[in-house]
């Protein structure tokens, strides 16, 4: 790598020649800026030079090759988030090994499971994690820097830009993890990318703030590493909380930051200083249902790529100018990389017709490991009309569409698909509706329920002293949702929990309650006979209490195979030929009994004196 010493403005930069692993390049940066701070701590509490990392990388190393570490053999790394971790991934790359993220936070079993899968012989532990990782046949490390011993000098192994830099575990189908093997030309190829594409140099700081188990932590930091940035460290408590973790960003004159899409909607909602250091906000993970607000002083780019796909395979900016009722999209393809969208016959779709995505180029990982078959059914040597040659692709399992500027326009999975009542449903087309309503900062929409039952239930985070009623959300999604994609419950909820990653933690949504549920309206009691009488015909079939003149049924639970019942009963109560239109036009008890009432009157009045003595009769 050749080393530009300064740019016309003053600032460091490197411009990147040939060379097999990233650690190659972050050598080159720590020879020629030394004393630069390469890791800090939040506010400063502990920093570490590129001098002192390097240093620290290689002693480490040297243990690791003596203790039989070298090209393909996986050092696992079961470290919190900290200066060391980030010594303890270097060091295996020094010594020709690839590293093994152990996420701390992950349960006892899966972490055994990862090691024992991954067939790492050497972990590297924290003190405290010892024990839970269980591998009295493998060497354990302590991890604490200024306890490591010397040791001889031995050849590194030198691996080429085909051997691992690193293994990754993902959840698999089968209900267990797998691990995706990313090699070193895999690695170089994003961090070469990135560096062009967003325009880094030594004078940027960045942030660390994805899960460990996320392959976007190890984006988050390679880049910068091989350029001579800083990377700041936030405590956890900043991680979990969008108005900490913007605050953070501020006070540490974050240029350039990555969030986890939960976190990247709360940043983007959230109020801004003037003037921030922040110039762009790196986001990706999960589906973005946010356009960014007219004004906020940093580019928002969300990104979209498999783990197989090291990281990132498209990115695309979402700007205020080009909002719309749709989702933003998740961009173009990245350098040497390519995008085809495929239907169910596996012919090339067209633009705008939604089909599964596969990804080829430079990102693609070797494949699975341990799992050969899997390996062959995800990644396969394709030949396509107008690709040229046969190459070889990555079968995302994802559904996407080339929109009219030839971007991708994301459509979930193939393998996760919601029907309700017959209808396919996409929960973040749901969500991203009812993200753009003023009382709203956040949201998430599940589907709950078997066969008819099946309900779509929203999870809100209301703005600050805002709480809209579930009518007025409903009559929100009604102007421009059909009518099977309204969730029939909504919850609220202080924030979205999020898993280690940083993605929506479904499993960890409360369950809807009469504590946590948005009711519909102020309780208003039936003042009538009949609103009484259609009030308990309603809590009978829907197995309810307390319903009010101005409940909707469809927000209670009801939907369209309980309407028709509920006319049935109507019907039978009250002889009024009342239809299914008429209820989804009515929909609350007030206006059905102001409906009914008006039924009656008309079919009285248009009775003979004898047809109404016989109706009384019965």
């Amino acid at each position: 790598m050749q080393l530009d010493e300064q740019c016309s403005d003053g600032t460091r930069a490197a411009s990147f020649g040939p060379a097999i692993s990233v650690i190659d390049l972050i050598d080159d940066v720590a020879r020629a800026w030394p004393e630069a701070i390469a890791l800090s701590r939040t506010g400063g509490s502990h920093r570490v030079t590129y001098r002192a990392l390097m240093t620290a990388t290689e002693t480490l190393a040297a243990e690791l090759v003596a203790l039989g570490a070298g090209v393909d053999i996986p050092v696992g790394i079961c470290i919190d988030r900290s200066l060391e971790h980030v010594v303890a991934m270097l060091a295996a790359l020094r010594a020709g090994s690839c590293f093994l993220p152990l996420d701390p936070d992950w349960p006892t079993d899966r972490l055994r499971h990862v090691l024992e899968d991954a067939g790492s012989p050497i972990v590297i532990a924290a003190p405290q994690f010892m024990d839970k990782l269980g591998a009295p046949d493998r060497i354990v490390l302590s991890s604490a820097l200024e306890t490591r011993r010397t040791v001889a000098q031995n050849v590194v192994p030198k691996p080429d830009g085909q051997n691992l830099a690193y293994i990754i575990y993902t959840s698999g189908s089968t209900g267990e993890p797998k691990g995706v093997e990313i090699t070193h030309r895999n690695l170089l190829h994003l961090v070469t990318w990135h560096r062009q594409a967003f325009g880094i140099s030594a004078r940027d700081h960045s942030s660390w703030i994805a899960g460990l188990g996320f392959d976007a932590s190890i984006w988050e930091l390679f880049p910068y590493l091989a350029v001579g940035a800083c990377i700041h460290l936030p405590e956890d408590s900043i991680r979990g909380s969008g108005e900490a973790l913007r605050d953070w960003l501020v006070e540490q004159s974050i240029s350039i930051a990555f969030a986890p899409t939960p976190l990247a909607e709360a940043l983007i909602s959230a109020a801004w200083p003037a003037h921030t250091a922040l110039r762009t906000l790196l986001t990706g993970g999960d589906t973005l249902h946010l356009w960014p607000k007219p004004g906020l002083p940093f580019r928002v780019v969300n990104n979209y790529g498999p783990t197989e796909c090291t990281v990132v395979a498209t990115s695309g900016n979402v700007m205020a100018e080009r909002a719309s009722a749709a989702l933003p999209t998740i961009g173009k393809p990245i350098a040497d990389t390519e995008i085809v969208i495929l239907d169910q016959q596996g012919k090339p779709a067209r633009a705008g017709e939604v089909g599964e995505i596969y990804v080829a180029g430079k990102g693609i990982g070797r494949g699975y490991r341990g799992r050969p078959e899997q390996t062959d059914e995800r990644f396969l040597m394709l030949a396509l009309p107008g690709s040229g040659p046969a190459k070889r692709y990555y079968r995302t399992g994802d559904l996407g569409c080339v929109t009219a500027d030839g971007e991708i326009a994301f459509h979930g999975r193939c393998d996760d698909l919601i029907k309700v009542r017959g209808h396919r449903v996409e929960p973040d087309e749901v969500s991203a509706a009812l993200s753009r309503h003023s009382g709203i900062l956040q949201s998430a929409v599940i589907a709950e329920g078997y066969g008819a039952d099946r309900r779509l239930i929203a999870y809100v985070v209301p703005a600050p002293q805002k709480t809209p009623r579930a009518g007025e959300l409903r009559d929100f999604l009604a102007a421009r949702l059909p009518n099977y994609m309204l969730p029939t419950t909504y919850v609220r909820i202080a924030s979205l929990p999020l898993t280690a990653n940083g993605k929506l933690d479904k499993s960890a949504l409360p369950s809807p309650s009469q504590a946590n549920t948005l009711a519909s309206t102020c309780y208003r009691a039936p003042s009538s006979a009949v609103e009484s009488r259609i009030a308990e015909i309603v809590e009978a079939l829907l197995g309810v209490e307390g319903v009010g003149i101005e409940d909707n049924f469809f927000l209670l639970g009801g939907h369209s195979l309980l309407g028709t019942q509920l006319v049935l009963r109507l019907r039978d109560a009250f002889g009024a030929e009342l239809t299914l239109r008429d209820l989804f036009e009515a929909q609350t008890i007030q206006n059905l009994a102001a409906k009914v009432e008006e039924m009656v009157t008309n079919m009285v009045a248009g009775m003979s004196d004898e047809e109404l003595q016989e109706r009384l009769a019965h």
